[in-house]
């Protein structure tokens, strides 16, 4: 099965539901999907879950689209730095909810909802008010906390080069959470640098196989032609 190559990036979000849960990679703006959550500010879905990183830099972005007031819920390691004035506003206002996960976590969280895996326990957070609700347990003398996976409907990817059949090579630190979000979606979306044709990737290279992967827009809209 091949991923669909979109000619444009609204295309890509299109059917999103209200109420989704859409995970957006990037470590700050660093393999930040920017164009793919821009369309999604367009697309108009509402009462939406997001799964990042941070909660937003500038704004621009995830900002801009917190900004738009359709985000009921922000799950992420981040939530505060100098530029996440959108964030602060509205949490501070109660007009979002925000659940921190460390980061350890929240990667090891999706990675577990691709692999399929029920929950895991995690001594991380231990002792700390995130601890409050979880189930404890004690394993060979150190205490854990019960985690479970964090699955979306949606995963807004950035990568640097695909080929016609969906796999995906990364740039340096942008790959970042892309592959585990990859792995943890029903619907992938992805958009590239470029798209060149099967058998042109070293399969050495590739961290994301194309059967994750969905949809496609490239930047250089030529190369999908």
């Amino acid at each position: 099965m091949t991923a669909r190559i979109c000619t444009g990036y609204d295309e890509a979000v299109a059917g999103t539901a209200d109420g989704s849960t859409v995970l957006v990679g990037g470590f700050g703006m660093a393999g930040m999907p920017v164009e793919l959550v821009d369309a999604l500010v367009r697309q108009g879905a509402a009462d939406l879950t997001i799964v990042s990183n941070n909660a937003g830099n500038g704004d621009t972005g995830l900002a801009a689209l917190l900004a738009t007031g359709r985000v009921r819920k922000i799950v992420c390691s981040f939530p505060r730095q100098t530029d996440s004035w959108v964030f602060d506003d509205l949490y501070r206002s109660g007009r979002i909810e925000l659940e921190v996960v460390p980061q350890g976590n929240l990667a090891e969280r999706l990675r577990a909802a691709g692999a399929g895996i029920g929950a895991f326990y995690s001594p991380t957070a231990v002792g700390t008010p995130l601890a409050e609700g979880k189930e404890v347990r004690e394993i060979d003398g150190r205490t854990y906390l019960l985690e479970y996976p964090i699955h979306g409907d949606l995963a807004l990817v950035k990568a640097h080069v695909a080929d016609r059949m969906g796999n995906l090579v990364y740039r340096r630190t942008a790959r970042n959470f892309g592959p585990v979000m990859a792995t943890a979606a029903s619907t992938v979306a992805v958009q590239v640098d470029r798209v060149v044709d099967a058998g042109a990737l070293d399969p050495e290279a590739v961290i994301t196989p194309g059967v994750y992967v969905d949809r496609i827009v490239p930047a250089a809209q030529e190369a999908a032609a």
